[in-house]
């Protein structure tokens, strides 16, 4: 027996909104609630839905789904994987919960879920494709900092000394060197990969808008600040 218990959540799903089934719900939390126990859990809060499995657009599920990824839970506790769903969105909710590194655990199999052969490589497939998907938007960001290099962009110069020592996250978005980077002839999405890759988080919809505003000359009641020594 464990002296600390770990962190779970429980889900229970019925297929449809009959008050018959209401039953079946209530039978699932029931059994899930002691079944995480005996292993050894604290249930942290538990969800339900009546609805399709092959649906992803479940409001217990994607309650849940944001409170794992806040809470960083350990684990989930249901009754077999079909409640998770079926068809690809079963697989698609099953890659969210391990990349959250959340343990899904199945009364049917008394453990762990026991996936197959095809499920385990269609989810390395899955893994791989986003491991690809990160490298090419960092690729992204170098290409677009090398082309405003070219073009005679000098980061060293244009945006140093950003860090704010009072710890407060910076919202400014820069105005200067949005226009500075468009006259040089990038477009909207390299120049906001281009500031992502020096600390700016912004997206290619803000730069647009916010360059917009500067050339309708709606920036007048909002300084723009010079950035340049």
């Amino acid at each position: 027996m464990m002296n600390k218990k770990r962190t779970a959540v429980i889900y229970a799903r019925v297929s449809t909104e009959k008050n018959s089934q209401e039953t079946s719900l209530t039978r699932q939390l029931d059994e899930l609630q002691k079944y995480a126990g005996q292993m050894g859990y604290a249930e942290l809060a538990s969800f339900q839905d009546q609805h399709s499995g092959y649906e992803v657009d479940r409001d217990g599920l994607l309650e849940m789904m944001d409170y794992i990824k806040e809470h960083k839970v350990e684990a989930l506790f249901i009754q077999d994987e079909t409640r998770l769903g079926r068809g690809h969105a079963r697989m698609a909710v099953i890659h969210l919960l391990q990349k959250y590194e959340t343990t899904i655990y199945s009364l049917n199999d008394v453990g762990p879920i026991s996936l197959n052969e095809m499920d385990t490589m269609l989810l390395e497939i899955l893994a791989i494709v986003e491991e690809y998907q990160r490298k090419i938007h960092n690729a992204k960001i170098r290409r677009g900092m090398r082309r405003a290099v070219e073009n005679g962009y000098k980061p060293e110069l244009n945006l140093k000394d950003r860090g704010n020592h009072e710890g407060r996250e910076r919202i400014e978005v820069p105005i200067e060197e949005i226009v500075n980077l468009r006259n040089k002839g990038l477009t909207f999405n390299e120049i906001a990969s281009t500031l992502r890759g020096v600390g700016f988080q912004v997206s290619k919809a803000t730069v647009h808008r916010r360059y917009q505003e500067y050339m309708d000359g709606n920036e007048e009641s909002s300084p723009v600040p010079n950035f340049r020594k």
